[in-house]
């Protein structure tokens, strides 16, 4: 049994534009695409080396209560292009509302184009479990202690 996600088309939004689908059976996001503004659809969006911007999806999403939507980069597009999102995984909150805007980043060395109805981004609904934060006099010992990021080495 598939969970429901409301799906919203902004007002302006291309209704030709396909909603988030997976591409296959096994697939564990589902492609989201861009969905331009009219008066950027047939340019599209240019980014320019190191350049990042909120690409439109013209849609809004009611997820759940107890669940997230998160917002992953595309492997083609980062292996073949340097692009790829920023704040990776971005959340989408059960509570929000608001336009899915896809926050993407140039990290290749040509400029690219963001194309109309292109696939730009993965969505993956995860469960969302709350913890309870409490102060405590010390914290118990672990074999890895206080090493932080690289203290396990490469091998």
């Amino acid at each position: 049994m598939a969970l429901i996600i409301g799906v919203m088309q902004e007002d302006w939004a291309d209704p030709e534009v396909a909603l988030p689908d997976y591409a296959t059976a096994g697939a564990a996001g589902a492609d989201l695409r861009a969905n331009l503004r009219p008066e950027e659809r047939a340019e599209g969006i240019m980014l320019a080396p190191m350049d990042r911007r909120i690409v439109a999806t013209g849609l809004r999403v009611e997820i759940p209560e107890g669940y997230e939507l998160q917002l992953r980069p595309r492997s083609g597009l980062a292996l073949e292009h340097g692009v790829t999102l920023l704040n990776t995984p971005g959340t989408i909150d059960s509570d929000y509302r608001g336009p899915l805007g896809v926050l993407m980043v140039n990290l290749g060395q040509d400029p690219f184009r963001v194309v109309h109805g292109e696939r730009i981004a993965q969505a993956v609904i995860a469960p969302v479990v709350h913890g309870a934060f409490d102060l405590v006099g010390a914290l118990s010992g672990s074999g890895r202690a206080a090493g932080g990021f690289g203290s396990t080495g490469r091998a």
